[in-house]
């Protein structure tokens, strides 16, 4: 199998900075919904804080697999 070294990496480059955009706008989607929702009913806001944290998380571990990803599409190229 031949590998386009240079649009490989581009590619995935390219798909990263795509997730991350969504990603982005997601947690900005999300905030907002956080805020109503704090302002509508205060009873919601340890839920609300709590959720908040496991957005942060998730958002962690998709930065930690992207970057995983171009590690090993990187090595995969070198091979």
């Amino acid at each position: 199998m031949v590998v386009d070294e240079k649009n490989e990496l581009p590619k995935a480059t390219q798909r990263e900075a795509e997730l991350q955009r969504q990603l982005d706008g997601l947690q900005g989607q999300v905030t907002e919904l956080h805020k109503t929702r704090e302002k509508t009913n205060p009873e919601l806001s340890s839920d609300v804080q709590s959720l908040k944290e496991k957005l942060n998380e998730h958002s962690k571990q998709l930065e930690q697999s992207a970057e995983k990803l171009s590690q090993l599409e990187s090595e995969n190229l070198n091979l």
